[in-house]
């Protein structure tokens, strides 16, 4: 472990020589994402995909410039470290979030029914603060989903809500995010019915796509 902690550490140092949004840095972060992947913090829960995420976001935004917070150092400790600590915080504002909303607006929640008759009542609910800054890493993500090729994206919608698709809320959420109550008021849908759709049919394309890209 050691051993691996130190390969990251020359990785970072070389990814960080080489200029912002250079394909030199972007080919490394990969690197280190796909090396890392496997070793972080995992637990099952709705909103880990979403904690996940952030976290990689994170780590393209701080591990150079820290442009959203501090820069990555390690004499304090290695980047498993660092990222375990974040993607935890995060996960616990998921959880402490979820049963905010629970607690003020079950009354008005509308379970969204799955194909099977089953209702699902997930809240991922993500009050984490914008940034304009998008990582280079993450430019050929949004490139995929706002092309959208085959039209898969696209076609994937809330029964009877065209406007509401996987396209579309792959982009919302991408930086600078929009959480899942400005959603709910946009669309007009609780937002345990955008979350689940969110979990059920937009992040396994989303994963999909990450690890076709080797970030996964």
């Amino acid at each position: 472990m050691v051993q691996f902690d130190e390969q990251l550490r020359r990785l970072v140092t070389e990814a960080c020589g080489h200029p912002p949004g250079s394909p030199q840095r972007q080919k490394l972060l990969t690197k280190i994402i796909r090396l890392t992947a496997s070793k972080l913090w995992r637990e099952n829960t709705p909103y880990y995909q979403d904690a996940l995420q952030q976290t990689w976001l994170y780590f393209c935004r701080n591990v150079c410039e820290g442009l959203t917070g501090q820069t990555y150092d390690s004499t304090y400790g290695s980047v498993i470290t660092w990222l375990n600590a974040y993607l935890r915080r995060r996960l616990q504002d998921f959880y402490i979030n979820q049963n905010r909303e629970q607690a003020t607006t079950v009354p008005l929640w509308v379970r969204h029914s799955t194909s099977g008759g089953t209702g699902e009542t997930i809240d991922p609910v993500d009050n984490l603060p914008a940034t304009p800054q998008t990582p280079p890493i993450l430019e050929n993500l949004e490139i995929w989903a706002k092309t959208d090729s085959e039209g898969e994206l696209r076609h994937t919608y809330i029964k009877g809500r065209p406007d509401v698709n996987c396209q579309v809320l792959i982009l919302k959420r991408l930086p600078p995010e929009v959480s899942w109550r400005e959603l709910s008021v946009e669309f007009g849908l609780s937002i345990p019915t955008l979350s689940s759709f969110y979990q059920r049919q937009c992040l396994p394309r989303l994963r999909k796509f990450a690890e076709l890209e080797g970030l996964l």
